[in-house]
Parts: structure tokens; sequence; C-alpha cells
């Protein structure tokens, strides 16, 4: 185990690369319900749910973190890069459903809590996407990072949470640390949910009623169709988002590629790699690095990758 595997973290930090899409109306869940991997029929005050939005062959153009602020009111949390075209696309669908649809990221304060601030506002027992209201703020558990709790933080636009200044460097690595993977633009329109590990970490589910791609999401898990997963690994050199993987046997068709990437505070970089299963245990794996002008092939071979654990079990095909 590395030492950036075991830092501890604490503070809080102002998510700026993040969006809000705010759903208002009776028909509000019911709608999000029949366009995202997860349910949201069901969906009480006291949970989140991760989910994703697909196109109709399964490949998923967003990932949200979704909570109810009151009944006829759900928030979707997702990469600001995907939030205009996600709210366009979701906006077609609407149609007589008594929906409204709008970017809210003006209206909120959202911050990452860690360690033990992030206690401050949880429960001992909180478990990822349980969620509790500490005045007119939401605070949602997320998955832990290099074993610090972490959470996200809610509220009306103007207010913060109490806590020193965690480096938003930090929070960032936090969340490759956590193996959940958000979507940006770099990679959208590339995965089905379980690419990205999604069916373990709750964020599909496969007893609900259909929604885009819902044939293709299931038919990958129920039919051994699977053949790539996330994964985390280190670098010695930066990587980046987008970044294909490859192995020495094989320069023209990649094995994996880059969701997510943050400077180790210990040197190096971390990442999350969606790859195929059967590349996962090699120990030979590189980002692709761009040539400079006048360099050789071999000299830009690129960032030697190691595979590290998760910090979750992965369910079992079916």
């Amino acid at each position: 185990m590395t030492l950036s595997q075991t830092l501890p973290l604490n503070g809080i930090t102002p998510l700026s690369h993040l969006g809000v899409i705010r759903a208002v109306g009776v028909d509000a869940a019911s709608f999000l319900h029949g366009q995202l991997s997860n349910d949201f029929a069901l969906l009480d005050l006291e949970h989140a749910r991760l989910a994703a939005f697909c196109t109709a062959k399964g490949r998923m153009l967003a990932s949200f973190i979704g909570f109810k602020r009151s009944t006829d009111e759900i928030l979707l949390i997702c990469d600001r890069s995907l939030l205009a075209p996600t709210l366009k696309r979701l906006s077609m669908f609407v149609l007589r459903a008594q929906c409204k649809l709008s970017d809210a990221t003006a209206d909120f304060a959202l911050y990452g809590l860690a360690g033990a601030t992030a206690q401050e506002y949880l429960p001992a027992d909180a478990a990822p996407w349980s969620l509790r209201q500490a005045g007119a703020a939401s605070v949602l558990a997320l998955y832990p990072a290099a074993g610090n709790r972490r959470a996200l933080w809610l509220a009306p636009a103007g207010q913060a949470p109490r806590g020193e200044t965690l480096s938003e460097e930090l929070w960032q690595w936090s969340e490759v640390q956590s193996g959940v993977a958000t979507l940006s633009s770099p990679v959208v329109d590339a995965f089905v949910p379980q690419m990205l590990n999604y069916e373990s970490l709750g964020g599909v589910n496969f007893k609900k009623g259909c929604y885009p791609g819902q044939e293709v999401v299931a038919r990958s898990q129920f039919r051994g169709t699977l053949k790539r997963r996330a994964y985390l690994v280190h670098a010695a050199q930066a990587v980046s988002v987008g970044q294909e993987v490859f192995t020495p046997e094989d320069l023209e068709q990649s094995t994996g590629t880059v969701i997510q990437a943050a400077a180790a505070p210990d040197g190096g970089w971390d990442a999350i790699v969606s790859m195929q299963i059967a590349s996962s245990t090699r120990g030979d794996l590189f980002a692709h690095v761009a040539l400079a002008e006048g360099q050789s092939a071999d000299a830009a071979q690129g960032a030697a990758l190691q595979v590290q654990p998760l910090p979750y079990a992965l369910l079992d095909d079916i």
C-alpha cells in the first residue's frame, strides 16, 4: 500500500467543476425514473442516487448524483462540461410530463467535505448515498477515499460549511481514489454504466422499468458480454482524461481509456481507467503520449501504469 492510499484528508473545498440541474413538478420523479439507470420513483428524502443517462445503445451521456430537496424537487449533480447538452437532451423528452428542468447551478453552493469535517455533518454509520439535512443544507455521504470519509454539501448560494480549507487538487485526487468515476466531455458516449462499475456502486437498478439503453445495459450484465471494467492506476508522470491505454503487443488498438485523473500528493498521478478485464493484471500497460516534433515512436511510448486495488468489491457478472 502506497502513502497516497493512506493519506489523511480533512476540510472543505468548493466544487466549481460540478453543476446542478433542477427537476421540479409532480412528475419529476417519474420522469427521471424513465430516463436514468436508477430508481427515482421510490427515492425518499433520506437517500441519494448515483445514475447514468444513456443513449439508446446504452452508452453514457452523463452521470449524476441525484436527490430530493422536497417531494416535488430533485437536484441532479453532474460535471459542468456536460450540463448544457444533457439538459437540452433531457428536456426533449419531457413532453406532457409535469416537470420543469433548469440549470440551477447559480442557485446553490456546492462543497466537498473530507475527514473530520465530513464526520461533523454525517452520522457515524452513514452509508454511501445516504442523505441528511443540516439546516438549509443537504449533506450526502460519498464513497470514502484513502480511508477518509467524504460528503457532498449543498445549500442555497452564499452559504458555506464550517471547516478548514482543503485544496481542490486533493479533493480531485480523493475523487479518483474513491473509484467512483464522474463522466466528463472527453469521454462521453463511450461506455455502458458497468464499464465504470456503476452496477457495483448502486448506480444501476436492474429491476426498474424501461429507460434509454436499458436493453443493452441489461444484456451486458446478464449475458456475460461485459469485457471492460474500471480500475485504479498509478503513473509516474501526468495522465489526462481521454488518453488511450495500450499494451506493447498492440500499439494500434487501445485496451482502455483514462476516465478521471489527478495528481497524487506523494508524487505521480492516479487515475480511473476503463479497460479490458483481460488487461487488468498486466504489468506493462501505458497511457499514450502524443509525439513531439522530431520525437521517435519508441521514445514516446507513454506513461507506464500500475494497476492498484479498488476500494470496493465488484459484483459478479450474472
